[in-house]
């Protein structure tokens, strides 16, 4: 039988929310919890527990600190006077109150809002408040099963040398916000890590951390391992990428792969593959993570929606991506949903795109594919006034939580002035973590919007008419053209998936014209001065296209 734990907030207190989420809380993990109500008085809260005998007693007290002493006092009083000094008593409020509450001397626990959520769970299941007790989860499904309801956190870290990104990462993992670091090496690490004669070490240190030897990771990987021992992840490169996978779950336990279908080449200039040998070496990158069981994540759809391309290229190449692992045998795919992308994009129109998105990827799952959810905000939506993007961090972080994520990407709200330092990861992810907790257990269900709805159910009809031309293109004979690379490169240099900045690429079309909308990105025709359907814009491109694939 479950334990019994009831709670409530007492005295003149009416405030809540605290004892509510503990008691949510306690029931994922475990209990049967019974609310009693607020500001009720110590004689209706002992004749409660006088009556159902709980395994635990939540009281929480949000006013005035010196008011909560002399109530918290009392209540300890009528506990040992009514016999009832058995039963388990724990408290939450302000810190200021919690300090009260410690002084009373009656309590087992008191929570003040400082702890962590892994440190909550450890005493509902018996255990010390100490780091040596506390489980934070050895892997991702673990350490996922263990938070719960509250989604991971992650975060990109990398600083232009591996000391002050050791330096960095002690101090974030010290602090306890974050659940995974993602490390960004330098574009040279990613490209030639085992040519070290084809780097450029004028650009030593661009756009990441220069890790250099295999040295390099393991003390990035030991520098994590403290506070709550978070995760760690790397970019998968763009270069002797089978090198680089074995290297990085030697090093650093790689908590999962994150590998585009089609970019990561000359279509993007971060690498020196085609556009052909690049999607068949992304495919075996995922069968090779498959078979060890490694997660995998594909940096796909919003390399288009970055590029303008209009929201139905995103949604099928969100799908496309995940049916691409599921086909080369990925067991858990990580569906990563980025927002606020193509800039412009309005709060209503996103959702729809991400809901789309969604109901087409979890379509894909099965007894060996389950499909995790990521969120987070576009990059280039962030402010370079520091205020600003903070607002942005939080709006970002709301909006990604309308689909209920496993994992929060959280992105630094420095972004636009600088790559973040270890503080304003730390920062970012407290930001982050309140809107998350204000709204873990009373997301408001938008799944009912009609105009969310309408604006979802045009993208599904819109993409299954741009899937079928894709299979279109198959040669005769391809059991699979979503999976077959020929067929794959052929909608991209057909200029079925396209985008506007792709224009003079030697591997794409760049024919594309698109427009938000209303805060939706439609493909446009500027000189009829009209949204264009797909079949409307396939017909036209057939009209322009002259490499004879369409």
């Amino acid at each position: 039988m479950k334990k019994l734990i009831i709670g409530a907030s007492v005295g003149n207190c009416v405030h809540v929310a605290g004892v509510l989420n503990f008691l949510r809380l306690a029931e994922e993990h475990g209990y049967r919890a019974k609310f009693l109500g607020p500001a009720i008085s110590i004689n209706y809260l002992l004749n409660a527990v006088e009556e159902a005998s709980p395994d635990m007693v939540a009281v929480g007290y949000r006013l005035t600190p010196e008011t909560a002493y002399k109530i918290l006092k009392r209540l300890k009083d009528s506990v040992e006077e009514r016999g009832l000094s058995s039963y388990k008593f724990v408290f939450g409020g302000t810190l200021p109150v919690a300090r009260k509450a410690q002084e009373v001397g009656f309590f087992d626990a008191v929570f003040s809002g400082q702890e962590e959520i892994e440190e909550i769970i450890a005493y509902l299941e018996g255990k010390s408040l100490s780091d040596r007790d506390i489980s934070y989860g050895k892997n991702l499904l673990n350490r996922i099963a263990l938070k719960k309801p509250y989604p991971l956190l992650r975060h990109h870290f990398g600083l232009p040398s591996v000391d002050e990104t050791v330096d960095g990462i002690k101090e974030i993992a010290k602090s306890k916000v974050l659940d995974i670091i993602s490390l960004g090496p330098d574009q040279n690490a990613q490209q030639s890590f085992f040519r070290p004669t084809d780097m450029d070490e004028d650009e030593k240190g661009a756009g990441g951390v220069p890790i250099r030897t295999k040295e390099d990771l393991i003390r990035l990987y030991d520098a994590s391992r403290t506070g709550n021992y978070p995760l760690m992840r790397c970019y998968s490169g763009t270069r002797d990428v089978f090198q680089m996978a074995d290297l990085l779950l030697d090093t650093i336990n790689n908590a999962w792969c994150a590998v585009p279908l089609s970019w990561y080449n000359k279509l993007d200039g971060r690498g020196p593959r085609g556009l052909l040998a690049s999607i068949k070496e992304n495919q075996l990158l995922m069968k090779w993570h498959g078979e060890r069981n490694i997660p995998v994540e594909v940096n796909e759809s919003h390399h288009w929606s970055l590029r303008d391309a209009h929201d139905t290229i995103a949604v099928v190449m969100a799908y496309l991506a995940a049916y691409n692992a599921r086909k080369m045998g990925v067991k858990t795919y990580i569906a990563q949903y980025m927002f606020n992308t193509p800039n412009g994009t309005s709060a209503d129109m996103d959702i729809a795109k991400m809901m789309a998105k969604k109901e087409l990827i979890e379509n894909l799952k099965g007894e060996n594919f389950q499909v995790l959810t990521q969120v987070r905000a576009g990059l280039s939506s962030f402010p370079a006034q520091p205020d600003r993007a903070k607002g942005q961090l939080a709006y970002a972080t709301f909006l990604g939580m309308s689909l209920r994520p496993d994992i929060v990407h959280v992105v630094a709200y420095s972004e636009a002035d600088h790559a973040a330092w270890s503080s304003d990861v730390i920062e970012s992810c407290q930001i982050a973590r309140q809107v998350i907790n204000n709204l873990v257990y009373n997301y408001p269900d938008i799944s009912h919007d009609p105009g969310i709805i309408k604006r979802k159910q045009k993208l599904l009809s819109e993409s299954r008419v741009l899937l079928n031309h894709i299979k279109n293109l198959a040669d005769n004979g391809v059991a699979d053209p979503w999976s077959d690379p020929v067929t794959l490169t052929r909608a991209i240099k057909s200029g079925l998936i396209d985008a506007p900045h792709l224009k003079g690429n030697s591997e794409g079309v760049g024919l594309l014209k698109t427009k938000i909308v209303n805060g939706a990105c439609y493909a446009y025709d500027y000189k009829k001065n009209k949204i264009l359907s797909e079949l409307d814009r396939i017909e036209q491109l057939k009209g322009v296209s002259s490499n004879g694939y369409l």
